[in-house]
């Protein structure tokens, strides 16, 4: 049964089978010298059918999460001001004023996160968050930690409502994202600019509209350095931020939210 041949040829070691010194190589002969067990041709037929099914299932989380993905970065697109311009191309109905640009420095204040590493994480302590994990692990906004540390005198702890930026990562354009903390009481860890927008700046809506758009190209050249890049707080504190009235700023990361809900969700299916 082919479908049963498949299965069994992707439980193959074929490493060892390797006959080659430098590019990987497998010939007819090798193949042909294998041992293989196998039942009879009907329970070949069901084995084959079963991760046939599977297969099938991770295909299709593969595509629902990739439609996902590309709405969101389609809708990014539309639901922000291009250059020029202080109105988006999509809005939620009832919201019709210009949007507002001004510095970052001017609406909040910044400090940065105090020095912990890996070797600092435990099993049990204090939620913490360093800065690695914003490229792997969290989205625009956290509101749930799982890695620990015990808290060192001096340390910066969340209140909930920040704003966390990397300040320093492999290149300009990866520097340049940013989650917003919704949890108080956890650790934020060195290499973090962290920042406190004043009451009338939606934090997740900041942290959207720092990863995209202008902002993020604005960002992105800013960062200095070769192998490593570096982000400071006055970086930060000359971008320029468009930003509507706060009822939209809630509307927009909360449509956004709900995306990245939406993909996460798909994401664990398809794992």
């Amino acid at each position: 049964d082919l479908d049963f041949a498949f299965d069994l040829f992707q439980n193959i070691d074929w490493k060892k089978k390797d006959e080659s010194t430098g590019v990987p190589s497998l010939s007819k002969t090798a193949i042909n010298e294998i041992d293989v067990i196998l039942p009879k041709e009907n329970e070949q037929k069901v084995i084959g059918v079963y991760f046939a099914q599977i297969d099938n299932l991770i295909t299709l989380h593969q595509r629902k999460l990739l439609k996902l993905k590309n709405v969101k970065k389609a809708m990014l697109g539309k639901m922000f001001p291009k250059n020029g311009s202080n109105v988006p191309e999509i809005r939620f109905a009832g919201f019709t004023d210009a949007w507002e640009q001004r510095k970052l420095g001017e609406m909040a204040d910044f400090t940065k996160g105090t020095g912990y590493s890996k070797n600092d994480l435990t099993d049990k302590g204090t939620p913490i968050i360093l800065y690695g994990m914003l490229y792997t692990k969290y989205q625009t906004v956290i509101d749930k930690v799982d890695t620990f540390a015990i808290a060192k005198t001096g340390s910066i702890y969340s209140i909930g409502r920040e704003v966390i930026v990397p300040a320093s990562g492999e290149t300009a354009e990866d520097i340049s994202r940013a989650s917003a903390v919704a949890k108080s009481g956890v650790l934020l860890g060195g290499d973090l600019n962290v920042i406190y927008p004043r009451d009338h700046i939606n934090p997740a809506f900041l942290a959207l509209s720092i990863s995209n758009g202008n902002q993020q190209k604005e960002l992105s050249k800013k960062a200095q350095g070769k192998s490593v890049v570096h982000l400071r707080k006055s970086d930060l504190q000359e971008v320029e931020l468009s930003y509507p009235k706060l009822e939209e700023q809630i509307e927009i990361s909360s449509f956004f939210l709900t995306l990245d809900n939406l993909i996460t969700l798909h994401q664990r299916k398809y794992e």
